[in-house]
C-alpha cells in the first residue's frame, strides 16, 4: 500500500498529539528521578516538594515548564481528536485533514520545545504565537466540517 497526502492518515494524529501531550511530563519524570528522589506514591507533589529542597532556581523553573507544557498538551488533546473526527465525519478531504494534522503536530512539538527551553519574554511571545497559530487548525478543521455537514442538509456522512 502506497502512502500518500490523500490517503486517509489523519487519525494516526490522535495518538501522536498524545504522545506529544505526555513527552514532557515524562521527561520532568525521568529529570527528577536522575537529579532527585522521585516519589511515586505521590507523584504530582514531586515538584513541591524539591521547591523545599535546594534546588537551583533555574532547574525548578524548567520542571515547572515541563509540567506547563505536559498540562497545555492535555488541555489541548480533546479539542485536537475532536477535530480530526470531525472533519472526517464530514467527508473532508484526506489531503487537507492530513496537511492540517501535519502542520499541527509539528507546531505542538515546536510548541514544547519553546515552552521548555524558554528563557525571557521574547521567547515566550513566540510561544505565545506558535499556540496561537497551532490552535487556529483544529478550529478551522471544526467549522470546515461544520460547513460541510451543513451543506449536505446536516447529515454526517
Amino acid at each position: 500500500m502506497t502512502l500518500t497526502l490523500s490517503s486517509p492518515l489523519s487519525f494516526y494524529s490522535i495518538p501522536a498529539m498524545w504522545l506529544l501531550a505526555y513527552i514532557p511530563g515524562f521527561a520532568k519524570s525521568l529529570t527528577i528521578s536522575r537529579l532527585f528522589a522521585f516519589n511515586n506514591v505521590a507523584p504530582r507533589q514531586n515538584l513541591d516538594r524539591l521547591a523545599r529542597k535546594d534546588i537551583k532556581p533555574e532547574m525548578l523553573a524548567k520542571l515547572k515548564r515541563m509540567e506547563g507544557a505536559h498540562a497545555n498538551g492535555l488541555e489541548n488533546f480533546p479539542v485536537w481528536t475532536a477535530a480530526v473526527v470531525v472533519g472526517n465525519l464530514a467527508g473532508m478531504e484526506a489531503r487537507t485533514l492530513n496537511v492540517a494534522s501535519g502542520l499541527y503536530i509539528f507546531l505542538r512539538a515546536i510548541y514544547n520545545y519553546i515552552y521548555i527551553t524558554q528563557k525571557t519574554e521574547r521567547q515566550a511571545g513566540i510561544r505565545s504565537l506558535v499556540w496561537t497559530l497551532s490552535t487556529a487548525i483544529p478550529l478551522f478543521l471544526m467549522i470546515k466540517g461544520a460547513m460541510l455537514i451543513q451543506e449536505r442538509g446536516n447529515s454526517v456522512a
